[in-house]
């Protein structure tokens, strides 16, 4: 047993630095992340096509109701974290994606063009992924220190993007045959692997204390059953801690102009694709196509070069990279507002994105408290998150309603991602610097 922890070690120190008591842990999260990731990219295509049904006017009114419940889901988070144990909630959730999963798969079996349930599953779906996404990596910040979080995350999050490949490609073969509900189906199978996933991380998370007795006299298990108990604490505490935070606030803000870029590809996309392909089945195949090509760079970036980028030039770099290539991608859009362009820009910012820029936000996250990681942070990552969609979204409606032309709104997209850039830099800057000083302290 011994000797094959040892092999598999040596495998995964082609990739990363994981020490001989990381691995069982760092297998267990990376397979997690595959099965929540690969659920949502297996099914992100059929909200793809549900948006291009439902048309561009009512989705961007859709994402006002997307920040309602994005807003709402917050507090309704924040007392369940404080009052129920991590190792029942965190189940528990990927449990009830499953079953409504199956549920909506269900009725579109039924009806695909029902506008009433295609309405409910954009919405859920939008709110939902950035929060499982959220709570993924909050039980993994309290579960690494902030030395592990540079050497592992990167390739952790390799492991979502395997899943965010294998889902569209398996979306792709397969939607031909058993149509857009079979394919919501394969995802509530993908989320019931995540709970056995979950499950074993929890019990290494349980076995985890090296020392049986502590100062006061508890034991290892008592420790970790102390750990595991909700956080207590008032459901809105994670608004009050940003917003006194200089810091929280500037991760906020990156996350604000994020969302603003992504907003504005976005509509740009449903509009050349609908003027492109005329089939829904041609569009789903065509979203799943580019998710497949996106997390085939994505996987190689974060298993080659996300750690090491990380650890010798440091998160800001992980953070400015992609800011300061989207100001050129959207000059050129502004001369070149064809499908082959918008198809491209959305390949580059999105493989970015999940190969540098989340892994990168994660680990401003490291040296924070626990209710910080979970309720300041699903704050930002969901409410804050989708309220920018919104107001994206309204933005980019105005400049159509006041007929600007998609050169002028392309431009508009150049000055966002630049003060996109400047904040990044200056956030991985403080980071980089408090890793600095922790390195110096260390006798």
């Amino acid at each position: 047993m011994r000797a094959e922890g040892t092999a598999l070690q040596r495998v995964l120190a082609r990739f990363a630095r994981v020490e001989p008591g990381e691995v069982a842990a760092v297998v267990a999260a990376f397979f997690l992340f595959f099965f929540v990731l690969g659920s949502y990219f297996a099914v992100r295509p059929v909200r793809e096509t549900v948006a291009t049904l439902l048309g561009r006017e009512r989705v961007a009114d859709l994402w006002l109701y997307t920040a309602l419940f994005s807003i709402a889901i917050v507090p309704l988070y924040g007392w369940l974290v404080a009052r129920v144990r991590r190792s029942l909630l965190l189940p528990c959730i990927y449990g009830a994606v499953a079953l409504t999963l199956a549920i909506i798969g269900s009725y579109i079996q039924v009806d695909e063009g029902n506008m009433q349930v295609g309405t409910f599953f954009y919405v859920w779906i939008s709110v939902l992924n950035l929060m499982l996404v959220s709570v993924f990596w909050s039980f993994l910040l309290e579960m690494f220190d902030r030395e592990q979080t540079k050497r592992l995350f990167g390739f952790i999050a390799a492991g979502g993007t395997f899943g965010a490949l294998v889902g569209p490609l398996t979306a792709r073969l397969t939607v031909e045959y058993i149509g857009n509900a079979g394919v919501l189906y394969l995802g509530t199978v993908g989320f019931l692997c995540a709970i056995v996933c979950q499950r074993m991380l929890i019990g290494i998370w349980n076995n985890a204390p090296a020392a049986s007795i502590s100062r006061d006299g508890a034991t290892a298990s008592a420790l970790q059953a102390r750990n595991d108990e909700g956080l207590g604490g008032n459901p809105f505490a994670g608004i009050m801690i940003v917003l006194r935070s200089p810091y929280l606030l500037g991760i906020a803000s990156f996350v604000v102009l994020l969302s603003a870029v992504n907003t504005f590809l976005y509509f740009e996309q449903l509009r050349i694709v609908s003027e492109t392909f005329a089939d829904t089945t041609a569009r789903t195949e065509m979203f799943a196509t580019i998710d497949f090509v996106v997390q085939s760079l994505t996987i190689f970036s974060q298993l080659f070069l996300t750690g090491r980028i990380a650890s010798r030039l440091g998160v800001r770099t992980l953070l400015t990279f992609v800011p300061i290539i989207m100001i050129g991608g959207f000059m050129l859009l502004s001369v070149l507002n064809v499908f082959g362009m918008i198809a491209l820009l959305l390949v580059v910012r999105r493989w970015g994105e999940y190969a540098f820029i989340r892994p990168g936000r994660e680990m401003l996250w490291g040296s924070l408290d626990k209710e910080s990681k979970y309720k300041a942070k699903s704050f930002i990552d969901v409410p804050v998150y989708r309220a920018a969609d919104y107001v994206g979204a309204q933005a980019k409606s105005a400049l159509d309603a006041v007929g600007a032309t998609p050169a002028g709104a392309a431009i508009v997209g150049a000055g966002i991602a630049a003060l996109w850039a400047a904040n990044g830099w200056m956030l991985g800057r403080r980071y980089d610097r408090g890793s600095e000083r922790n390195k110096n302290d260390e006798p």
